[in-house]
């Protein structure tokens, strides 16, 4: 079988090239004749020591490394595939403390604790308000008489509300949530001009605040997850430092990552008004997983190799960085039948845009899927007529396929 014709120099964790789109027709390339590709870097340019990392492009190869922890680690360089050539090793190992980059058997006492939280019983007791909450969020954004930008107005907004409904974060400081947040991932992008100590400093005051969260209800809990999840150490809760890494996670992977799903997910309707349609009429309860099969909004994390181990026909040596692709995996047709369309009604949909399985599957996989179908819904009802007036624009990011602005007029 022939090598993929990929150029020169190709890299699928370039921030430049996801700026302006995600590589599908590379990813096929790789799928079909090199699944499993070594990817060469120059020296230290993802912050890493090392000279690259091997591309893992097929479902069942990212389903193999992400459902095999003993052999592909997240602690040792952590989740992130890039961060950047000024990143240093000591601020790598630190982020060891954030249940990502976390291996069993921690892993596992971790997340047996904050998994409380996101139990079927606490986000069904969470479904009217946050309907009330997705309504409130669509209706203002339909007072505008003109342009306005989605991202904004619409989607960030539920994905924060929820944060700070399940946490117990005061609605008003939920900008600050979004702030922190965008500055923590955002170093890549010369639009925000987030130097790497804003974004460190947005992460310290970030995790300040939920240390200063949990220690107050350790005094006086209350009846939230935050009592739930601190109030006492000595019974298998979380210290306040793990409460406050905890919170830093929770901002990015519940807020970035489902504010990205739902903006994605409008643009698709918009440019399938087939689709859009057969959502007003039908409302397919199968619509919000192929949001996220579209979107695939994180493009790829890693692992690194504690062993050699062979996949997919290549010698994988112990501390390799290996990149699992998940939006490789999403458009994969041995697994999806024509992956390159957008089908809400597609069913079945076993796709990775939640991780592929294994300890680092989706903790908030629930509460991500009520969201996105409660933002739709409300849009449905209260804007179908909802316009495109221009296009996309992209996050600048080697990991995050994210939107920064859409903009739309109500119609």
């Amino acid at each position: 079988m022939p090598c993929p014709a990929l150029p020169e120099g190709f890299d699928f964790t370039d921030p430049d090239l996801l700026h302006h789109r995600v590589p599908l027709p590379e990813f096929a390339e790789l799928r079909a004749a090199e699944p499993v590709r070594w990817i060469p870097q120059p020296a230290n340019i993802a912050g890493f020591q090392d000279e690259g990392y091997w591309a893992v492009t097929r479902h069942a190869d990212v389903r193999y490394v992400s459902t095999h922890p003993e052999i592909f680690s997240s602690t040792l360089n952590t989740a992130i595939i890039r961060f950047n050539e000024h990143m240093n090793r000591d601020s790598i190992d630190a982020q060891r403390l954030i249940l990502l980059n976390m291996d069993p058997p921690e892993h596992t006492r971790v997340r047996q604790i904050v998994q409380r939280g996101f139990t079927p019983r606490a986000i069904r007791a969470l479904e009217d308000r946050l309907r009330d909450r997705a309504q409130s969020i669509v209706a203002n954004a339909r007072a505008h008489s003109g342009p306005f930008d989605f991202v904004t107005e619409v989607a960030c907004e539920l994905p924060l509300q929820a944060i700070a409904e399940l946490i117990g974060i005061p609605q008003d400081d939920r900008v600050k949530i979004f702030e922190w947040s965008n500055k923590m991932i955002a170093y890549d992008d010369p639009e925000y001009a987030i130097t790497e100590q804003v974004g460190a400093e947005s992460a310290a005051e970030l995790i300040a605040y939920a240390m200063g969260m949990a220690a107050e209800r350790k005094q006086c809990p209350a009846h939230d997850i935050v009592s739930t999840l601190v109030a006492a150490e000595d019974e298998g809760n979380l210290n306040s430092d793990e409460f406050g890494f905890f919170v830093l996670m929770l901002s990015v992977a519940g807020n970035e990552t489902t504010r990205n799903a739902i903006t994605h997910g409008m643009h698709a309707f918009l440019t399938h008004p087939d689709q859009w349609e057969l959502y007003k009429r039908e409302r397919p309860s199968t619509a919000a997983e192929e949001i996220v099969r579209w979107a695939t909004p994180v493009n790829a994390f890693q692992r690194t190799a504690t062993q050699d181990t062979e996949l997919g026909g290549k010698l994988i040596r112990k501390g390799d960085r290996v990149g699992i692709f998940y939006a490789s995996a999403n458009h994969d047709p041995e697994v999806f039948e024509n992956p390159d369309v957008f089908d809400v009604m597609r069913d079945p949909n076993p796709h990775l845009g939640f991780g592929g399985g294994g300890p680092h599957y989706c903790l908030g996989k629930s509460l991500a899927v009520l969201e996105i179908d409660l933002i739709f819904n409300a849009i449905a009802d209260a804007m179908p007529n909802l316009t495109l007036t221009g296009d996309p624009r992209r996050l600048r990011s080697a990991w995050i396929n994210g939107v920064k602005e859409l903009q739309v007029t109500a119609g």
